[in-house]
């Protein structure tokens, strides 16, 4: 008996279109349904560019933009600054740090502990120092701050304590400046200048000192023909302001007159030297700098204290 083996018709039929359906639903699965690939095990993914340790604030910034600049939280920024939500004002110019503190080394049992301070208007850098026992350049050091940077009433830094004394070092010879801050002939000349009037006058020795300082933060102990504003000369004076013609400011001995002040003050009472203010043989050096000169950055004058010293030591 012969069996007939061919596909029914219907059945041929059905699976033709089965097959077809299949192949319409793949050409209609989405394309990247095929492309997915499982993670790879152990390939790190690419590494984002870590901020910068600090950013200095252009005129316009706010913490805000900038912490969300460069990826971070805006309150972390903020108290990595000593700054809050209520006290976030920054200025142009300020250096705020982007990175977190590290722990400071713990100190020796022996050592004193140092004091936090909120600043007040009117405060500097060294009339902290000051008043706490430590120096200018250890409290910029504890607070990451520079000879340039400014503080603001309400931020609150470290005063470290002051360093226990050390052995006195060998003297060097008096005619030796410190390495790195040797004058030139100009220097020196203009220097010796303010040594002789201040002698002249009666000035005590840090007075001298302070005005030697104060000339080399103004005007690199040089008799400039220029300067901010109309401020010209060894100290930068203005004649806007009262201290002379611009031939007198240019006056290297009066100038330096002016800037002492005094019964013999060339301006009379039009302007006040460092020997009108009161008490400023209590000051800190750039506090008394800074009372005289009313400059837009006080404590730059604190960092000519040690090498005035050696200058008036060495051509005095």
């Amino acid at each position: 008996m012969l069996v007939d083996v061919s596909p029914h018709p219907r059945a041929v039929i059905g699976a033709s279109a089965l097959v077809s359906t299949v192949a319409l639903t793949l050409m209609a699965a989405p394309a990247h349904a095929s492309t997915v690939e499982p993670p790879r095990q152990g390939v790190p993914r690419p590494a984002q560019t870590p901020p910068p340790a600090t950013h200095t604030v252009a005129a316009g910034e706010s913490v805000a933009a900038i912490a969300a600049r460069y990826g971070l939280a805006t309150a972390d920024v903020l108290s990595w600054n000593g700054l809050s939500w209520e006290n976030s004002l920054i200025r142009p110019g300020r250096v705020l740090s982007l990175v977190a503190p590290t722990a400071p080394a713990p100190a020796p049992a022996t050592a004193p502990a140092g004091t936090s301070y909120t600043v007040v208007a009117g405060d500097t850098i060294s009339g902290i120092a000051g008043r706490h026992g430590s120096t200018a350049g250890a409290v910029l050091a504890a607070n990451g701050l520079t000879w340039d940077s400014i503080i603001y009433p309400g931020q609150t830094i470290s005063v470290p304590a002051a360093p226990a004394p050390a052995a006195a070092p060998v003297p060097a010879p008096a005619a030796v400046a410190p390495i790195g801050l040797e004058l030139d002939a100009e220097q020196a000349q203009n220097a010796r200048t303010i040594i002789r009037i201040g002698r002249e006058m009666g000035v005590p020795e840090p007075g001298i000192a302070i005005a030697l300082g104060t000339a080399m933060q103004e005007s690199w102990l040089r008799n400039l023909d220029w300067g901010d504003r109309d401020s010209q000369g060894l100290f930068q004076q203005r004649p806007s302001t009262g201290w002379g013609t611009v031939e007198e400011v240019r006056d290297a001995e009066r100038a330096t007159r002016a800037f002492f002040g005094g019964p013999t003050d060339p301006n009379g009472s039009r302007t006040r030297g460092l020997l009108d203010i009161a008490g400023w043989e209590s000051m800190s050096y750039a506090d008394a700098a800074q009372a005289v000169q009313i400059s837009a950055y006080p404590d730059r004058y604190a960092r000519w204290e040690e090498p005035s010293l050696a200058w008036l030591a060495a051509l005095g």
